[in-house]
């Protein structure tokens, strides 16, 4: 492994200073725009969920989130949780991390970008998604005042949040692009975090009419590795950014080329409760979950995808990912997946699927954008979009259930 990228060490007062979980009370939590008080429950979408929550993190006690919900561990010690992972490209496992490994993050993004009680967090997912779990847990951490509209509609999202005056905002692409087709202006929100899919340059355009007064920052990373890499778009168009503070980022190439992206740092995962996966391994304190990328000389890092997603077509090798991005940068596609079909031709081929309904001959259009921008054999065969859009829990494509809906219909 010959290319290398650090994340500079967080600096200032802020240190780590109990390997729990804090949920203090001056964190209160609100959902969908009513304050949820000690004990209290509510019939709201997820709020059950929430006071467990609270409740686990007040108590120090291990606990798991998941699709059922949130639950304590009786046979794990204190300073242990488990979530579970996206399962976009497989069976969902389930992840085992220290409150450390996560309070080790809370510190630098408290530290640089001065996070603290006096904001406020909206969170748009259910604890089950790990993204709206860690801002639910990263604001509760900080004192902040926790603002949940799970199970909303886009456009009353966009309504609870600047009803809420939030300050913060955690959101998947997907989320965002919903937001932006409200047509909402939401002046009081100065970050935005987003996580879980690349970011085109389009959709950057949208967000910055969306949140005027915000700095819009990507992140990449993996339930297993944590944060990996951040960036505020001013980097290479593609780039993720730069390591995240505290990370070293390895690839296993010569310079500029591209290989399995390896990491070491203080937030990575302790293992699977359940499940494994093939692609994640670990060598000398390193961690990689099987994707690909590069480094430049200045260190920011390009993701090319996932090594068991990449596919040869007439001997040339096609990430889905990158099509799929493509696809995406169209306002009028929310959902897309890139899957692979066996060609007795040239091996492979790949179609895309949308979700739906769409304007007639929009599917026509995109496939030849497609055929234009990626030659006619790395662009999809066809372009086809359906009406329920499989999806996992954390709003991803489900991609085994797409590849068995086109099964289905051979």
């Amino acid at each position: 492994m010959t290319e290398i990228g650090h994340g500079t060490a967080a600096t200032g007062s802020g240190t780590m200073s109990t390997a729990l979980f804090r949920w203090p009370p001056e964190a209160r939590l609100h959902v969908h725009g009513q304050q949820v008080g000690e004990g209290e429950g509510s019939d709201r979408a997820g709020a059950q969920d929430l006071v467990a929550l609270r409740a686990a993190i007040r108590t120090g006690r291990a606990f798991s989130v998941g699709p059922g919900g949130v639950s304590r561990l009786s046979k794990e010690r204190a300073g242990y949780f488990h979530s579970r992972s996206g399962g976009t490209t497989g069976a969902a496992k389930t992840i085992r991390r220290s409150h450390a490994s996560w309070i080790a993050s809370f510190e630098v993004n408290r530290n640089h970008l001065s996070l603290g009680s006096e904001d406020r967090y909206a969170v748009l997912g259910v604890p089950a998604h790990s993204l709206a779990l860690y801002a639910l847990v990263e604001g509760a951490h900080l004192g902040a005042d926790l603002h949940s509209f799970a199970g909303l509609r886009p456009r009353q999202q966009a309504q609870g949040v600047k009803a809420a005056q939030a300050t913060i905002l955690y959101a998947t692409p997907t989320q965002l692009r919903l937001l932006c087709e409200t047509g909402a202006v939401l002046p009081s929100l100065r970050h935005v975090l987003c996580g879980g899919g690349r970011l085109t340059p389009e959709l950057r355009l949208r967000i910055a009419a969306l949140c005027p007064k915000a700095v819009l920052r990507e992140f990449y990373g993996a339930a297993e590795t944590s944060f990996i890499a951040w960036g505020d778009g001013s980097g290479p168009e593609g780039s993720v950014g730069r390591a995240y503070p505290g990370v070293e980022i390895r690839i296993a190439a010569k310079e500029g080329a591209i290989g399995e992206i390896w990491v070491r740092s203080p937030y990575l995962f302790d293992g699977y409760a359940e499940g494994d996966s093939a692609e994640t391994r670990e060598r000398s304190g390193f961690v990689t979950v099987g994707e690909l990328g590069q480094l430049d000389k200045e260190g920011h890092l390009t993701v090319a995808g996932r090594r068991n997603r990449m596919v040869t077509i007439a001997d040339q090798n096609v990430f889905p990912e990158d099509v799929e991005a493509f696809l995406l940068s169209d306002p009028a596609v929310t959902h897309c997946a890139v899957v692979p079909r066996s060609d007795p031709r040239r091996g492979t081929h790949l179609v895309a699927v949308i979700d739906g309904p769409v304007e007639a001959g929009l599917c026509d259009a995109l496939l030849a954008r497609c055929r234009a921008v990626f030659g006619p054999l790395a662009a999809p065969r066809r372009v086809e979009a359906i009406a329920d859009f499989p999806l996992t829990l954390s709003g991803k494509p489900d991609l085994a259930r797409i590849a068995q809906a086109l099964e289905r219909q051979a």
